[in-house]
């Protein structure tokens, strides 16, 4: 049982113990003991509770991994890469983010989870933000990231999560997107602050951009991690605690 199961889950990159029981149909205390020893034997290998990656052949147990996204992919479903490590993958910036940002509609008990030495942020989205889906292959895996119009916008809504303000300032400089898409998603993500903090750093560094008139009177800070200071724009009503000529 153990080398005809061990056949039929190698061929998947990964698998969960449910996905073993409807293959092995075996008693769940049984298949509990194959797996460990499978693991034990350099077979098989964790990646959280209930969850594991084969080790193909020839490979050695403790130095197998899958690419980071891949691995991303099998935490949480539906899962989109986003934020930071978006930001990274386009090009937008040249930090490397130490943790995998990923974006989801479902619940998650753990929102930071290491697997491998890699930190995966989960961050749970409302369903109605969920748009701007593009697909990407890794190993031989489609993976879904926010395309560069979403991940910018989606870097606006949350700058906690993209290295802060100054990041998204990086992106937007390059002018590598849709400007019309750009402000279509300001938009519809339903979050002034978007707005307000794309348009503040679009005057400054001089892209014209079309965007809605602000309504509210209510200041808010342009970049949410830092704390408040004296400066004020008045045309955007925010809080200006980032100097964005640090972009030099």
């Amino acid at each position: 049982m153990r080398i005809n199961l061990l056949d039929d889950l190698s061929k998947k990159k990964a698998f969960t113990i449910k996905d073993a029981e409807r293959i092995s149909q075996a008693n769940k205390d049984v298949l509990k003991v194959i797996l460990s020893r499978l693991e034990k034997d350099g077979w098989i290998e964790r990646i959280e509770k209930g969850k594991y990656i084969v080790i193909p052949l020839g490979a050695e147990k403790g130095k197998y991994t899958l690419h980071e996204f891949v691995l991303g992919s099998y935490l949480v479903d539906p899962c989109i890469i986003s934020y930071w490590s978006s930001l990274n993958y386009y090009g937008f910036t040249e930090q490397i983010p130490r943790t995998v940002f990923i974006q989801t509609t479902s619940r998650k008990k753990h929102q930071e989870i290491t697997v491998f030495g890699i930190i995966y942020k989960v961050i749970r989205v409302k369903e109605e933000k969920i748009f701007g889906v593009e697909k990407a292959w890794f190993e031989e895996t489609q993976i879904s990231l926010t395309n560069r119009e979403k991940t910018i916008i989606d870097c606006l809504d949350k700058p906690q999560y993209a290295g802060g303000i100054i990041e998204v300032a990086k992106a937007l400089r390059t002018e590598e997107y849709d400007k019309k898409i750009l402000v279509k998603y300001a938009k519809k993500i339903n979050n002034t602050g978007v707005i307000r903090r794309l348009g503040y750093i679009c005057d400054f560094l001089q892209i014209p951009i079309h965007l809605p008139e602000i309504k509210t009177r209510n200041y808010l800070k342009l970049d949410p991690i830092l704390p408040e200071t004296n400066e004020l724009n008045a045309k955007w009503n925010l809080i200006i605690n980032e100097e964005l000529g640090d972009l030099e």
